[in-house]
């Protein structure tokens, strides 16, 4: 899918957020300035978030909690981790017993796994246009919101 600007990859992140559901996860792969970011921005948006959503870089994860959304999501950034082993001081695992994680470079993740993980991958062309493209799990096949 190409998304040919910001508002487009944000649209399309609101479009993924109208399906999603407690007890998933969407990992958002790409390199810096890809659109991760963006993407989980329609996500939240389309789960009730009026606010700005900031980048979750600094704080690692930052929870949204009803009444700002209508479930509780929690959006992660793992640029920063050194080591997989800190992924268990943040209770991921704990968020999905009632929400849905959204998490920025899950390459950090290490072994970890969920068997309900909606994988996406941004990339920047050379025309500036980016490229989304998603490993779909099999929860996900009659949810997913794009052609």
């Amino acid at each position: 899918m190409r998304l040919h600007d910001a508002n487009a990859t944000e649209a399309a992140g609101f479009s993924l957020g109208k399906a999603l559901q407690i007890g998933d996860v969407i990992t958002l792969s790409g390199d810096l300035g890809a659109g991760k970011t963006s993407l989980a921005r329609g996500i939240l948006r389309a789960l009730g978030l009026k606010e700005e959503a900031p980048s979750p870089s600094y704080a690692l994860a930052i929870p949204y909690v009803p009444p700002l959304v209508c479930f509780p999501v929690t959006h992660v950034d793992l640029y920063r981790l050194d080591d997989p082993d800190q992924i268990e001081e943040l209770g991921l695992d704990d968020v999905l017993t009632d929400g849905a994680l959204i998490i920025e470079w899950p390459d950090r993740l290490g072994a970890i796994q969920w068997t309900n993980m909606l994988e996406i991958d941004l990339v920047v062309e050379t025309d500036g246009v980016r490229t989304l493209t998603a490993t779909v799990p099999p929860s996900w096949t009659n949810r997913w919101p794009f052609p």
